[in-house]
């Protein structure tokens, strides 16, 4: 049964929370946003201001190829260094994979980390280690599925601890959730031991798809990882609708207002008790969602100009990362772009097909599109990027076991990572730390997971001191590390 906060449990929650979902429902608001609008109405004794940044965290699941893109190694033998050539970026000495031109271009506003390490070469841990920002691996993780032992998510300190700014919840996760290829939901995207009450806003502006579909920055651009009849045209991004249901006036509105007030006297027949008020909050904030013309606009990335929608690229990473730009500009402090469901980026096998083809393409259009924007906007010194995956790959190159392609890939590799930065005052073209000349382990300047997120919560202007607490009133800090030195 669903936890209130303190451990309080509530006899009648499940009731409440299906008419709660009725009402939601009435409003046209779809289901996935549900948690979000929970997270908004939840009383929260928030212990800071407005922040004075906000970040954008782009989550490249699967694991991004140190070598094939920002850390590579052109004087390792062949079967290290793979299929690609290293191009000189904008600052002196800085070179990148080929099949990053655009942010080749700007690398002046851009940094690197090149040294984030930590133990794990299994997703699901590797998920939860990189959006959570801790290495421990919580007791009774289960990498089956998320569970209220696991830490909570980056983007569920934040949803716990910043203040809502302008009618949205303060975190959000699009464009879905990580879900793998088996159906199984990836940990370490929630709430965990804090509570689902603390779940970021889920957008789903794409759907889950099984193993016959195509996937990564569909419908641009597509691949098969097992061979089906989907097709990149199968696909559709769409924006959340927040607006009425077609043919219905604006007027009508009140007519929905007297359904929900109808609901809302069912509801205190069948539900007398604490927090009897919880369901009024939830129908109120998803009025106000409704009719708040910012809102609508912020999720509604296909009203872009044409040439703003081309600069990022008509497809599902571009559109992410333009709705990303419009909710923090709209004042969402944190916003997690899922590039690429069901672990895209993991290039076991067809590793250069797929990176020159199928991501890095669209990755470094979107990208650098976004950081532009930012820029033109005179937003980028307060809104900070930062990219990831849950580990890097392994410097050797080898061909899968069972490969149907019987092209090169590389395997999972915890030990070495190169994570992206820009805006929110980083130092454009530094570089932090460095891997070895095989690019298997930090050579200097090693940081780990909890580095990132300190980094993370710094630029949000969370104090080093903060902590949140538990149901019996435990402390549970924030940072569990420092900021890395340099970056900023």
């Amino acid at each position: 049964m669903p936890q209130l906060p303190h451990g309080v449990v509530h006899p009648s929650m499940p009731r409440r929370v299906a008419l709660q979902a009725g009402a939601v429902g009435l409003l046209g608001l779809g289901m996935n946003h549900l948690a979000g609008l929970r997270s908004l109405a939840a009383e929260v004794d928030h212990p800071i201001t407005r922040p004075p940044k906000s970040v954008i965290y782009i989550f490249l699941s699967g694991g991004l190829a140190q070598h094939d893109s920002f850390d590579p190694k052109p004087l390792a033998p062949e079967g290290i260094r793979g299929e690609f050539a290293p191009i000189a970026t904008q600052t002196p000495g800085l070179q990148i994979c080929e099949h990053l031109p655009m942010l080749a271009a700007c690398s002046d506003r851009w940094a690197l980390v090149r040294s984030l390490t930590h133990p794990y070469n299994e997703h699901s841990i590797g998920h939860h280690v990189m959006l959570t920002g801790r290495t421990p691996t919580p007791a009774g993780f289960d990498s089956n599925r998320p569970t209220t032992r696991d830490f909570p998510s980056i983007a569920s300190v934040v949803t716990k601890v910043v203040p809502p700014r302008n009618n949205l919840p303060p975190a959000a996760v699009l464009p879905e959730k990580l879900i793998h290829v088996t159906g199984r939901t990836i940990p370490g995207q929630f709430g965990g031991e804090m509570g689902s009450r603390y779940d970021p806003w889920l957008i789903e502006a794409s759907q889950y798809r099984d193993a016959n579909y195509t996937h990564g920055a569909f419908p641009e651009y597509g691949f098969q990882r097992q061979n089906g009849k989907a097709t990149p045209e199968n696909y559709r991004y769409e924006a959340p609708r927040l607006e009425l249901a077609p043919g219905d006036l604006r007027d009508q509105f009140e007519a929905r207002r007297s359904l929900l007030a109808s609901l809302e006297s069912q509801r205190r027949m069948l539900d007398e008790g604490a927090r009897v008020m919880e369901l009024d909050r939830h129908r109120q904030t998803a009025v106000s969602m409704l009719l708040d013309g910012q809102v609508r606009t912020a999720l509604d990335v296909h009203s872009a100009s044409d040439r703003v929608q081309d600069r990022y690229g008509r497809n599902s990473f571009g559109w992410s990362l333009l709705m990303a730009r419009q909710l923090v500009e709209s004042g969402v402090s944190l916003v997690q772009v899922n590039l690429g469901n069901d672990e895209s980026w993991d290039t076991h096998e067809a590793a250069f097909r797929n990176l020159r083809e199928f991501l890095l393409p669209p990755t470094d259009r979107a990208v650098s599109a976004l950081i532009e924007d930012l820029s033109d906007r005179g937003l980028l010194d307060d809104v900070m990027i930062v990219m990831a995956g849950e580990f890097g790959r392994t410097p050797k190159v080898f061909t899968y076991p069972g490969a149907k392609t019987n092209l090169p890939g590389r395997d999972h590799w915890g030990a070495v990572q190169t994570v992206f930065f820009a805006g929110g005052g980083v130092r454009g073209g530094t570089v932090i730390g460095e891997s070895d000349a095989m690019g298997g382990y930090p050579q200097s300047d090693p940081q780990t997971p909890e580095n990132m997120a300190a980094t993370i919560y710094s630029a949000l202007g969370l104090p080093r001191t903060l902590a949140w607490k538990d149901g019996l009133e435990r402390p549970h800090q924030i940072y569990h590390a420092d900021p890395i030195h340099g970056l900023t």
